[in-house]
């Protein structure tokens, strides 16, 4: 499972960011604010989850791990969110909100890997 080469890796990086970035634009067409950001980064994540547990080939994990899932989740966005927040006066908001994505994450994360290492268990 290696990369053929650096210039491979690059493009399997950057097709499966321009898929990502794009998937989460249409996320936030579809839902608003806060969820939009739980939505893609509790999503990322599980899907990232699945990535890891996957016997996949090298090139396939930089394009959907680093790639997609990378330019998918939000963490920028979601850093900004909760400051924002917090500075708006709503630190029990903001602290909530950056616990319970960072929860439902990591959980994510477990329940992709989790599913796929009891789906590809023969």
């Amino acid at each position: 499972m290696t990369v053929t080469g650096p210039l491979v890796g690059a493009l399997a990086v950057g097709l499966g960011g321009a898929a990502g970035a794009t998937c989460r634009h249409l996320v936030g067409l579809a839902v608003s604010g806060r969820r939009s950001l739980v939505a893609v980064n509790t999503l990322g994540s599980l899907a990232l989850g699945g990535l890891l547990a996957a016997p996949v080939d090298s090139v396939v994990a930089l394009a959907l791990g680093v790639g997609f899932c990378g330019a998918f989740t939000t963490f920028s966005s979601f850093a900004v969110e909760t400051v924002t927040t917090a500075e708006s006066g709503d630190r029990n908001v903001a602290v909530g909100f950056a616990l319970g994505v960072l929860l439902a994450a990591i959980g994510a994360v477990l329940i992709g890997s989790t599913l796929v290492l009891a789906l590809t268990r023969t």
